[in-house]
């Protein structure tokens, strides 16, 4: 299997969220507004990442042959 990673894009505060989205967006690595990170495609991420999926953008990157 190709070894696929996920760019995730923090797009919206959080402001007003509840302090477990807070620590969610934190654990993946985002630390200011529109910052960009990518990540291994793990079912741990993507757990993460649905969790808070209404404050971040996320696209799939596969790796150039």
């Amino acid at each position: 299997m190709a070894d696929v990673k996920l760019r995730v894009t923090w797009k919206r505060s959080t402001v007003d969220k509840p302090p477990d989205q807070k620590e969610t967006v934190r654990s993946l690595g985002l630390r200011r507004l529109n910052q960009t990170v990518v990540l291994p495609d793990t079912p741990a991420f993507r757990g993460m990442i649905h969790k808070v999926r209404h404050l971040v953008e996320v696209s799939v990157v596969t790796p150039e042959a």
